[in-house]
């Protein structure tokens, strides 16, 4: 079956299992896409993707649909390595929700050999979802680049002091996100700036900047 065949029968079958209780809970959770929403849960799309990891040429085919959970069994499906740096940008112009924003970063953008020059080239971009996933890349790379060095998270620390004054709510979030993750990074280094950095935003004029900065201190003042 070619791969726009093999996503159209996909998504058939992810209508069968569409679920409007779903689809109000999410919708009370931000998730309120442009595209279909059809109230599939995470679990039931990994189901679906199981047997088609790595097909490249089918999520970019589930992709292409305007149906939110078609895009979130794309990021199951894509194989990280065949994405180009003008690829991952077509990408994100389309991010409409958080956890599409999310799902692709966790999934697919974190095992691209350009997600650390994406943190740093989506880090001052206007629109929300865009912004927001150079933060939530970067949350997720501190989680999981285990083997980078501390320079790498360091130099990091200045884009998220600058996107901290952003008081869109899926911004703040995934700078929150970014600085906490990094500050619980096995890194007595990183622990010091990363916390270093939350005291300074807990006191500055910006709101937003004050609330990233109130909670992260206090989770990596737990730490200790």
């Amino acid at each position: 079956m070619d791969p726009p065949t093999l996503a159209t029968h996909l998504i058939d079958q992810l209508r069968q299992q569409a679920n409007p209780v779903n689809i109000a809970g999410q919708m009370r959770f931000g998730i309120r896409p442009k595209t279909e929403l059809l109230g599939l849960s995470m679990v039931q799309l990994r189901d679906f993707a199981k047997p088609h990891r790595r097909n490249h040429p089918l999520a970019l085919a589930l992709w292409a649909h305007p149906i939110h959970e078609a895009q979130l069994l794309a990021a199951l499906t894509a194989d990280p390595k065949a994405f180009t740096p003008d690829l991952m940008d077509v990408w994100i112009r389309d991010f409409d929700t958080w956890d599409i924003c999310d799902q692709v970063c966790m999934n697919v953008f974190r095992r691209s050999a350009h997600a650390f020059a994406k943190v740093s080239a989506w880090a001052d971009r206007e629109p929300e979802f865009e912004r927001r996933a150079a933060f939530a890349l970067l949350a997720t790379l501190a989680v999981h680049a285990k083997k980078e060095p501390d320079e790498t998270f360091l130099a990091s620390l200045p884009l998220i002091e600058d996107a901290a004054a952003d008081e869109r709510n899926f911004v703040k979030k995934a700078v929150n996100w970014a600085l906490r993750q990094i500050g619980k990074r096995r890194s007595e280094t990183l622990h010091t700036a990363a916390l270093d950095l939350a005291e300074d935003l807990s006191t500055r004029e910006s709101k937003s900047a004050r609330w990233i900065g109130k909670d992260a201190v206090r989770e990596l003042t737990r730490r200790q």
